[in-house]
């Protein structure tokens, strides 16, 4: 709660392992601010979050197994396509030989291989979200998040990229929550979809 005002007021919610699970909603619903408890950026003042029996509310973000891909991908413009899906592995101090093997996985889940060199501004809208997907997905979370993935392309290669996404989750069988305004996009990507209005649920299916 903020200043009184409940952003996200009493909502309890199972989600399934391996499962894709939208937050559908308005602008200012609260479907961000939940999204961003789960990643230890904003805190509960009540309740939990439990996470394979694990409370994590009050684990901070860097040590939950929850990795996020932003609507803005936030690669580093400095860093070719391999060294940003290496870095999260880097600052994990993984041993050389796993990262490279690890980025080697992900280069290849994405079909990125031929692009391994190439920095950020070198590559189209939907490459630069499969890199995005690619590092976040590298560190092997058990929870990932996405906050509007497909808000920053064209509706073109949206239509696509929500396919190709779903593909690439469901391959890895990695458990997924999304946050979106768009009834089509949770439609087309997610298993179960929540409904949220001024941080309540007003319908899970």
């Amino acid at each position: 709660s903020y200043d009184g005002q409940h952003a996200v007021d009493d909502v309890s919610l199972t989600i399934y392992k391996g499962e894709i699970f939208a937050l559908l909603g308005a602008s200012g619903c609260g479907k961000s601010t939940l999204l961003r408890m789960l990643a230890g950026f904003e805190q509960p003042s009540a309740g939990q979050i439990m996470l394979d029996g694990v409370d994590l509310s009050q684990v901070p973000p860097y040590l939950r197994p929850i990795n996020m891909m932003f609507q803005s991908y936030a690669l580093f413009p400095h860093m070719t396509v391999e060294q940003n899906i290496a870095f999260g592995l880097k600052q994990d101090k993984l041993p050389k030989a796993e990262i490279a093997s690890r980025v080697n996985e992900m280069l290849g889940l994405v079909h990125m291989q031929e692009f391994a060199k190439r920095k950020p501004h070198q590559l189209s809208g939907g490459q630069r979200q499969r890199v995005a997907l690619a590092r976040s997905l590298a560190k092997r979370p058990k929870l990932l998040l996405l906050d509007e993935p497909m808000g920053a392309l064209d509706k073109k290669l949206r239509d696509r990229m929500q396919l190709e996404v779903v593909d690439i989750l469901e391959r890895v069988g990695v458990t997924c929550v999304m946050v979106t305004h768009d009834q089509e996009e949770a439609m087309t990507m997610a298993g179960r979809i929540a409904i949220m209005n001024r941080g309540k649920f007003v319908q899970i299916g």
